[in-house]
């Protein structure tokens, strides 16, 4: 896609505040809701350290109460820390009076959960509408707006309103006003979770499509780890205010090390182990029992023979309880459950030369 709205002549509406610096980075962030009638002051986010580097994608998930919102509203400047700095394009977000500050949001895209479209105004008008705010001359709108309609597939529907819009039309237009200023940052709060599955693969092709083409860096809230696999380059997993696991979206995956992101990261892989295999596992070994490795595969591993190798080796036969074999951010990976003789001195070995392959194992238990 070519954006020629990019492109126009003029002076950039955040000339006066933007450097060469761009993407997002909060430091040592606190912020805390004091204390109201009757309750205690709510601490939303502590000691917050995150970097999203230009033309990156950040996925941050949490559970309800998590402080995600809290997050994104500082970043865009809704809310102010308690402690610590936002930076945003360059800019110290925090550092800047109510004038300045509405001046750069216009570098900040956002996407909602629930669209926020002027039920009174056209699918044109809606994305038209922060350039009017800005002061963009009607010709100016034009160019901008025609362009960003094409660029989500919804130049036949220019003219129609939001009660005409299906609800994937009703995003793109969301995601089209949000490009309309042309911003250098895109915040998406919970923007599929609205959406049926079919249409939330659109609406992330659609994003992918604008980082790679727009070099936007992107900042997205979810509570849906499919959302995270589908779009992230980097994960941030909030829990209870704090940062509690970072990093690639293929090792948050592949080795989640916290709780709450093991419970998100299983499931969409797989990797913990279904209720009716719960239900039949035991602590202690009886006569007659198998013992059951959890075993995670990385890269070639992942559809490699090592369960072939290890009955070879060994001599057993390896049984496979259960099993799910994926492709996250562009690497092989895969989980496996299976059952062995349960001689604590062969599952040893056993679990030995799976680890020396670099795979991640864990003993389940025993099933009968």
């Amino acid at each position: 896609m070519n954006a020629p709205w990019l492109q126009q002549s003029g002076t950039p509406l955040l000339a006066n505040l933007t450097s060469a610096s761009s993407g997002i980075r909060l430091e040592d962030i606190r912020k805390v809701y004091p204390a109201r009638k009757g309750t205690c002051e709510v601490v939303a986010l502590d000691d917050i350290n995150l970097k999203v580097p230009e033309g990156a994608i950040l996925g941050v998930i949490g559970r309800s109460g998590a402080g995600k919102s809290s997050l994104i509203r500082l970043i865009n400047g809704l809310e102010h820390p308690t402690q610590g700095s936002v930076h945003v394009n360059g800019t110290e977000i925090t550092a800047l009076d109510e004038p300045s500050l509405r001046q750069a949001r216009r570098s900040i895209g956002m996407i909602f959960q629930h669209f926020n479209l002027l039920s009174s105004r056209t699918a044109f008008e809606n994305i038209a509408l922060p350039l009017e705010i800005a002061g963009v001359s009607k010709s100016e709108i034009v160019k901008r707006v025609e362009p960003l309609l094409d660029m989500v597939g919804l130049v036949d529907k220019r003219d129609r309103y939001p009660a005409e819009l299906s609800g994937g039309q009703k995003q793109r237009v969301g995601i089209a006003r949000a490009l309309a200023t042309n911003p250098k940052v895109l915040l998406s709060d919970e923007a599929t979770s609205a959406l049926d599955p079919e249409t939330t693969d659109q609406i992330l092709a659609l994003l992918n499509r604008i980082n790679i083409e727009l070099r936007l860096t992107i900042l997205f809230i979810t509570h849906e780890m499919a959302v995270v696999k589908a779009l992230a380059d980097r994960v941030a997993v909030l829990e209870h205010g704090k940062i509690v696991e970072e990093g690639t979206t293929f090792d948050i995956f592949a080795s989640p090390q916290h709780e709450v992101t093991k419970r998100f990261v299983g499931s969409v892989t797989g990797s913990q182990a279904p209720e009716w295999l719960l239900a039949r596992l035991k602590a202690a070994c009886q006569p007659g029992d198998q013992a059951v490795l959890h075993v995670s595969f990385k890269g070639a591993d992942a559809s490699g023979p090592l369960l072939s190798q290890i009955s070879r080796t060994f001599d057993v036969d390896v049984n496979i309880l259960y099993g799910q074999v994926e492709t996250i951010a562009d690497h092989p990976f895969g989980t496996l459950i299976v059952s062995v003789p349960s001689s604590p001195d062969l599952v040893s070995k056993i679990v030995a030369q799976l680890k020396s392959s670099g795979n991640a194992v864990e003993h389940l238990g025993y099933v009968s």
